[in-house]
């Protein structure tokens, strides 16, 4: 127990991480137009409000939502009851809420895939975002078949889906607005506390991809609370001392995105019944981010020559 345990936060921590670098990169390139003091407030004060306040909510708001019959602090009493496990009470829930953020998380690998300027690491890569026009088709497609899928199985289920769909084009709106957003927050007309409470609001639409990828790995909210809380620090500490190192590894995106895809894969696949062992979402998130490591270091050989 106690090694399913370890591995299930080991991943959840490399998720977390690996899934946080863009929002890393956009923090750090903000924080260097602010003095140090603004960035000791950014760190300490933001660890706080995205270990404590949005990722140890977010968890309990998912769940409360595909379990409206639950009151909220039912939900938190079970979560941290020794003995009792949270699925036993998510039983019926837990395919609504594998297939709403399985879809959510398959549509942000296909937003990726297809709209998004990147670093190819793959010829096929280059070829699909050629014909970025077919995301809307493709998508449509998952979701339609997912809907036709889920309303022969269930109606609330169908919904779940589409639920899922809602919440991915709401976000990406927002992460749409960021890119363009950072442009203005590297003028030195905007005053660094705009700055700091931008990237704070920022910080919550980018954690959403973290805290959803989460249920893959497990529906025990300590364990995510522990894996996404470390990765959450370990992400604020990148972004103030190491993120020009970071920025280096051209790859690190695209591994995150492929996790993404595959642990979007999974939540749908299980919320039709489909089992998977316990280790698959770890093991998958570490062997992508070792191929893509590996990836990112042969680019920076071939940069440094």
């Amino acid at each position: 127990m106690i090694v399913e345990f370890v591995i299930i936060i080991i991943g959840l921590i490399l998720f977390e991480v690996i899934s946080s670098v863009d929002n890393a990169i956009i923090n750090a390139n903000v924080l260097k137009t602010v003095s140090e003091k603004y960035r000791k407030i950014f760190l300490f004060w933001g660890i706080i409000f995205a270990v404590f306040v949005v990722r140890g909510v977010l968890p309990f708001a998912i769940i409360w939502i595909a379990n409206p019959q639950l009151p909220l602090f039912e939900i938190i009493r079970i979560a941290f009851t020794p003995g009792q496990n949270m699925s036993e009470y998510l039983e019926e829930s837990t395919p609504l809420l594998l297939l709403g953020g399985g879809m959510y998380l398959f549509l942000v690998f296909l937003g990726w895939l297809f709209l998004e300027e990147k670093k190819y690491a793959f010829l096929v890569e280059n070829f699909l975002h050629r014909q970025a026009i077919w995301f809307y088709a493709l998508s449509s497609l998952v979701v339609t078949a997912s809907i036709y899928t889920a309303i022969k199985i269930n109606p609330i289920l169908a919904l779940a889906a589409s639920i899922g769909a809602t919440a991915f084009f709401i976000t990406d709106g927002f992460k749409k607005n960021a890119e363009e957003k950072e442009k203005e927050l590297l003028k030195p007309g905007m005053s660094a506390w705009s700055k700091i409470l931008y990237l704070e609001v920022l910080d919550a639409s980018f954690s959403i991809d973290g805290v959803v990828g989460a249920f893959a790995f497990t529906l025990s909210v300590p364990l995510i609370l522990i894996g996404n809380g470390i990765g959450a620090f370990i992400v604020r500490e990148l972004t103030v001392r190491g993120i020009d190192t970071i920025s280096k590894f051209a790859y690190l995106k695209n591994g995150a995105m492929y996790s993404i895809g595959m642990l979007g894969g999974i939540m749908i696949l299980e919320s039709f019944g489909k089992e998977f062992p316990f280790w698959l979402a770890p093991v998958n998130t570490t062997l992508l981010l070792v191929v893509f490591l590996i990836l990112s270091l042969k680019e920076m050989k071939k940069v440094a020559k």
